[in-house]
């Protein structure tokens, strides 16, 4: 007889395995067993006919939710249930969090096993963590489960009523999600800032000065001790100086004749103000504020963030990822501060042992900050690991052993200078003692060159000291408008609105964009024409929905009721079946929502109307009585819609594309055309005989105006034939694909090569000797297509169970990882750079345990946490081209 352990990935388990004693055998139950019904056919016969079973959660009779086991789970239940069979205990050592007690739970209520029970809880992998969890186990937190169960009834009732009246009134498969309805009207409130900005202009002056031939730049402050207007003195709403300003605002006739009246003319020091600052480390890191760095520094996605911390965490490197906590014990503590002696020396260290205390809103869950695991930090390059793992590996090591360094200590040095009536200012900035800015600088992946660039040097200078001018110019600035959030942003602003938990951010921002409400363009969040109508419905029928203040509310009740301080029952009675429950409230106002009005988008400063129709957003106006439509480009956004570009779409619509001359051999016209995906050529009108003319995408970067007729005829030759490959005798080609411009080297029977096109090279003027340099430069394995190599991209190492290979191949539908005869593919957003064999075993795992289910008519409901369920109703699947805006 053993002891049976079960966790919720095989990575854990495997991690577990090695620091237990024999005799304990450690399954995983791949995440959550049970859950509300996801589609029609989960529904137990036994209720199917119940008014209230596709709602999966029975509200008159207290709320009682109805749990099934899903088709691609009941395998591992069964598995989970022999082991059961031959063990004399059983240890449930899920994540210590709501997720993961309520998987504990759940797993109890199935497993209904007949032998002691335990729950251990760990929030690091190693031997020392799990040997004294297996000493100090406990029962199940009841509470905590229920907090989480009534977060996934709020959700579910939430989803399932609002979605279906978001389907009937905008458009078919959008979905509502309790805190995903928050996050895009945020993203919506931005971009309607943005579409009220006012552009303001102003004007100052640049010098570049000299003493004892070093050089420093200062900047125009005042002219007749007035000081000049700079960006800050503007009305984003007027674009005009703020009411009451005492600032003069400079054009550029008057700063170029100040230019003039100030050469040659004497300068002079006449104060120096030298005032010391001191900075000290952030704190350690929580879920949220690694979410954000990662994404500031790496470019990573929170989901992606997300998944690479859990693995790191599996495979016993860093602590457990989802924490609100920015506290250390006080082995982690000792533990950095050996790395910094060791590493960096004595002189800095921090004088004391620092400890943080948590700021954040509604913070919970008492775990440590992010840190590598253990009573002795691994450093990166000790680590073994590689790609994506080591970079986020690197900045937690970093970020937790700055905490214990010294103070950075800095002297700013301001220089106020005067030529005649005009007042110039010059800043410095000199490190005194680096400190912890040695080992780790916010935002910054390199911090020696990061404390280069903080470094502004002045040459010595003392009052009454008249350095000489040896350039002078005038430099006209435009105020920009708010900046769009970007993932680390959203995430900064949902923690300290206390909306949501920041476990669940990363998946909220993947269903925003995965269902349509936003376009992620070079990092920042656009929301799209049906985010717009989507939240301007919920603003003015369920305003409580979308409130920050409303919302934060609920996290704070749910804290509650996990600690005992609210009932859970009570709450759910009044939010969906009070007077004012959301209940009621969709019955007596969906007659009062009128579809064509929810359907339009009434932007400020514009003539025309946005609409949402069966295929998109599309623009609406009326002229002499007559109705004018053209569907909008995907890559045009709600802030920059204006006039001209409707005129421009509905010019096109109803005189015809402009044509940009006729083909040099065929004769035929050259359209220029912007369609749903973007500007494009066409050669030749769309008639009865020719429904599908010859055309080709504008590259990206390349606007509208630009094209010419030649580049339009070199366009329309895609894909070119440049010549035959001197070594294999294949064709080779150049064109222009989904992931830009490429080369091609087609091989016969053993398939074709694909390179991409670097910067300086050009698709339409690329020469066969350029393109077989290209070709010949190491693949990449994002750029390998069907049939091209029969050899592993790349060989991950030999599976623990049997020593057999686990290599990465590339396939019909993308790369995918093999081992034996099992088969499993990488998800779009990763790499193949990016697997490691922990990733690997990971899907390999959980291809070998499910199967596919099948079924269609499945309705969208969006969770807290943005994951998507699935219940009786037909819903359109919608993909989203994205498209980089201007």
């Amino acid at each position: 007889m053993a002891t049976l352990v079960i966790v919720e990935s095989p990575t854990k388990a495997r991690t577990i395995r090695n620091f237990l004693p024999s005799g304990y055998q450690v399954e995983a139950s791949m995440g959550h067993v049970r859950d509300l019904p996801q589609s029609a056919s989960e529904i137990p016969e036994a209720v199917k006919g119940e008014k209230w079973a596709q709602l999966g959660v029975n509200v008159d009779a207290d709320f009682e939710p109805l749990y099934v086991v899903p088709k691609d789970k009941k395998k591992i239940v069964k598995q989970l249930q022999d082991a059961l069979k031959s063990a004399n205990e059983l240890i449930l050592a899920t994540d210590e969090d709501r997720e993961g007690e309520s998987i504990s739970w759940h797993l109890l209520q199935l497993l209904k096993p007949k032998v002691p029970i335990k729950r251990m809880v760990f929030h690091e992998i190693t031997k020392e963590a799990i040997r004294d969890a297996l000493k100090n186990c406990r029962t199940i937190d009841e509470q905590v489960v229920r907090a989480q169960e009534t977060r996934r009834i709020l959700d579910r009732l939430v989803g399932y009523t609002l979605s279906p009246l978001l389907w009937k009134k905008i458009s078919w498969g959008l979905s509502a999600g309790r805190v995903q309805s928050v996050a895009v009207r945020l993203l919506v409130t931005k971009e309607r800032l943005r579409r009220a900005f006012h552009q303001g202009s102003y004007w100052d002056l640049e010098a570049i000065l000299e003493q004892n031939k070093s050089p420093f730049e200062s900047r125009l402050v005042t002219v007749a001790g007035t000081k000049v207007a700079t960006g800050s003195d503007f009305d984003p709403n007027t674009g005009n100086i703020i009411q009451g300003r005492n600032v003069r605002l400079l054009n550029e006739t008057e700063a170029r004749d100040l230019v003039t009246r100030l050469t040659n003319k004497p300068w002079t020091v006449t104060k120096i103000d030298e005032r010391p600052v001191t900075r000290k480390p952030s704190p350690p890191f929580t879920t949220s504020t690694l979410q954000q760095e990662a994404n500031r520094k790496l470019r990573l996605s929170a989901r992606d963030t997300m998944r690479t911390a859990q693995s790191l965490y599996e495979q016993g490197y860093i602590t457990y990822m989802r924490t609100d906590s920015v506290h250390l014990s006080d082995q982690a503590i000792a533990a950095a501060r050996s790395c910094v002696e060791q590493m960096y020396g004595s002189q800095y260290l921090s004088p004391k042992p620092r400890q943080y205390t948590t700021k954040a809103k509604g913070a919970q869950e008492a775990h440590e900050a992010i840190r590598p695991a253990g009573s002795s930090f691994r450093t990166p390059k000790d680590t073994r690991l590689e790609g994506r793992e080591l970079q986020v590996y690197d900045l937690i090591w970093k970020r937790t052993v700055a905490c214990q360094m010294a103070d950075a200590r800095q002297t700013q040095i301001t220089v106020d200078l005067q030529v005649e009536d005009a007042g110039f200012r010059s800043t410095g900035k000199r490190i005194d003692f680096p400190g912890y800015l040695r080992a780790y600088v916010e935002g910054s992946d390199d911090p020696d060159a990061a404390l280069e660039d903080q470094e502004v040097i002045l040459p010595p200078l003392k009052v009454g000291d008249r350095p000489k001018c040896k350039d002078l110019e005038a430099i006209g600035h435009e105020t920009q408008p708010p900046a769009r959030y970007t993932e680390a942003s959203l995430v900064k602003t949902l923690e300290s609105e206390g909306i949501g938990r920041p476990s669940t951010y990363a998946s909220i921002i993947s269903t925003i964009v995965d269902r349509g409400y936003a376009q992620l363009t070079k990092n920042a969040l656009i929301p799209t024409f049906t985010a717009f109508a989507v939240t301007t419905l919920l603003e003015k029928y369920f305003p409580d929905l979308v409130n920050t203040g409303f919302t934060a509310k609920m996290e704070q009740t749910l804290d509650e009721i996990s600690t005992g301080e609210a009932q859970w029952l009570p709450y759910l009675r009044k939010f969906y079946l009070g007077e004012k429950g959301l209940d009621n409230q969709v019955k007596q106002r969906e007659s009062q929502i009128d579809t064509a009005e929810a359907r339009t988008i009434e932007l400020e400063n514009l003539e025309a109307k946005v609409r949402i129709g069966k295929f998109g957003a599309y623009i609406e106006l009326n002229r002499d009585g007559e109705q004018l439509t053209a569907s909008l480009p995907q890559d045009v956004t709600p802030a920059e819609l204006n006039d001209s570009q409707v005129e421009l779409l509905l010019k096109q619509k109803t005189e015809g594309p402009d044509k940009l001359g006729l083909h040099p051999e065929t004769e035929e016209p050259i359209f220029i055309l912007n369609g749903t995906y973007g500007p494009y050529v066409q050669l030749g009108e769309v008639t009865e005989e020719n429904k599908k003319p010859k055309r080709a995408s504008l590259p990206k970067g390349v606007n509208i105006s630009d094209v010419t007729l030649e580049m339009a005829v070199g366009l329309l030759t895609l894909p070119r034939k440049l010549g035959i490959h001197p070594d294999t005798g294949g064709k080779v080609g150049a064109g222009l694909g989904r992931f830009g411009p490429y080369v091609v080297h087609d091989q016969g029977k053993e398939g074709k090569e694909y390179r991409s096109l670097k910067a300086e090279d050009n698709v339409l003027t690329i020469e066969l000797e350029r393109a077989v340099e290209l070709l010949a430069q190491p693949k990449k394995a994002r750029n390998s297509t069907r049939g091209s190599t029969k050899e592993a991209l790349r060989a991950l190492g030999n599976h623990p169970d049997d020593g057999e290979p686990v290599n990465i191949y590339d396939g019909p539908y993308g790369p995918y990882i093999k081992h034996g005869k099992t088969n499993a593919g990488i998800p779009e957003d990763q790499s193949v750079e990016e697997v490691t064999l922990a990733i690997a075993l990971d899907l390999l795992a959980a291809k070998a345990s499910t199967k596919k289910s099948g079924g269609r008519g499945k309705k969208s409901e969006t969770t807290s946490s943005g994951k998507t369920s699935k219940t009786a109703s037909t819903a359109k699947k919608t993909t989203t081209k994205k498209k980089t805006s201007k």
